[in-house]
C-alpha cells in the first residue's frame, strides 16, 4: 500500500544495548535476557514497500538487514536497498557504510560538510564510486530519495562528531548547520520527521515538526547528568549534543504542545532508565504520548 513505511532497524545510541564494556543495570539485564537488546541507530524507509532507503548506516547494519525481510536480496547481488542517507558523521551513523561495500549500487546522500568528512577518510573509498555515487543535498531543498519519496534536510542544533573535535573542548554543542541535520520525508501527503541527534528545540525545528504524522526524535538520555551520576562519563547530555527526555528543558516538555501523530524516541543510550519496561520513567514517557523504539518496530503513515 502506498504511503510512508518506516522500520526501526536499530533503536540504540552508539555502543548498543548491551554495550560491550558496560556492566550497568540495563546492559546486565539485556545480557541476561530480561529486556530486549538493541542495535545501533538506523531506520529503513519506503514509499511503496519495494524500494528502500536507510537513514544512518550503523555498524550493526549487516545483522539489522538480515533480520529485516523487506531488505533481503531478491536475487544474487540484487537488493531492494536503493539509497543511504546520513544525518551526521558520527561513527554510529556511518560505520555501517563499510559493510555496504560489496559491489552493490545505491546512492549515498549527505550534506556537503558531512560528505567532506567522509571523503577525508580514505577508508570510505572502499565504496566504489562507480556503484555508490556521493550525492549532496542542500539544506531546505527537497530531493527524490526514492521514487515517490521526497526528502528535505534541515539543520538541527547539534555538534560535530567527537573524532573531529580535536582539542576544541569549549566547542559549541548547539550549532545549527550542515554537521547535524534532521530529515523531513514526504510521500502521498504523509509526513515523517527524523531527528536522532538534537541539542535543543529551536523555533525553526518546532515549526518543522509541527503536524508530522510520525516523529523519530533523539532519546539518548533520560536526564542531562545521567552519565555523570552513574560514574560512566564526565559529560552532560547537552555537552554531547543531546537533549534529555525529562525535566523542564527536556524534549517531553518542549514538544508537549505540538500537534504530532506518533512520537517515537530513537538513539536511546544503554544507560537510559526508560529502557526498563516496568520502570517509572517508561510509564512517564508513555503517559506523555511517547513510544520508546525497539529494534524491528514498524510504523506506517
Amino acid at each position: 500500500m502506498a504511503g510512508l513505511e518506516i522500520i526501526v532497524l536499530g533503536a540504540a545510541a552508539g555502543g548498543g544495548l548491551p554495550q560491550w564494556n558496560c556492566g550497568c543495570a540495563n546492559c546486565d539485564a539485556a545480557r541476561a535476557g530480561r529486556i530486549p537488546p538493541m542495535t545501533q541507530s538506523s531506520l529503513a524507509v519506503s514509499a511503496d514497500g519495494r524500494d528502500w532507503a536507510i537513514v544512518n548506516a550503523s555498524p550493526d547494519i549487516g545483522r539489522q538487514m538480515a533480520a529485516t525481510p523487506a531488505l533481503h536480496p531478491t536475487a544474487p547481488r540484487t537488493s531492494p536497498l536503493k539509497a543511504v542517507l546520513v544525518t551526521n558523521g558520527d561513527i554510529d551513523h556511518v560505520g555501517g557504510l563499510l559493510t555496504l561495500r560489496e559491489k552493490q549500487s545505491f546512492n549515498l546522500w549527505s550534506t556537503a560538510e558531512i560528505g567532506e568528512a567522509l571523503a577525508a577518510n580514505p577508508i570510505f573509498a572502499a565504496l566504489d564510486p562507480a556503484l555508490v555515487p556521493r550525492r549532496t543535498a542542500a539544506l531546505e531543498t527537497p530531493f527524490e530519495l526514492l521514487p515517490g519519496l521526497a526528502a528535505t534536510l534541515f539543520a538541527a542544533p547539534g555538534k560535530i562528531p567527537l573524532y573531529l573535535e580535536g582539542e576544541a573542548q569549549t566547542l559549541r554543542t548547539d550549532v545549527e548547520g550542515e554537521q547535524t541535520v534532521g530529515v523531513l520525508l514526504e510521500a502521498y501527503g504523509r509526513r515523517a520527521v527524523i531527528a536522532p541527534g538534537c541539542a535543543r528545540l529551536s523555533p525553526s525545528l518546532a515549526a518543522r515538526i509541527e503536524g508530522a504524522d510520525l516523529l523519530f526524535f533523539d532519546g539518548t538520555l533520560w536526564a542531562d547528568d545521567e552519565m555523570i551520576r552513574l560514574g560512566l562519563g564526565a559529560k552532560t547530555g547537552r555537552r554531547m549534543g543531546h537533549m534529555s527526555m525529562s525535566g523542564p528543558e527536556g524534549s517531553m516538555a518542549a514538544l508537549a504542545d505540538l500537534e504530532i501523530g506518533r512520537r517515537i524516541y530513537v538513539h536511546v543510550n544503554n544507560t537510559n532508565p526508560a529502557i526498563l519496561p516496568q520502570g517509572p520513567e517508561r510509564r512517564a514517557l508513555e503517559a506523555a504520548g511517547w513510544t520508546l523504539a525497539q529494534d524491528g518496530m514498524e510504523f506506517r503513515a
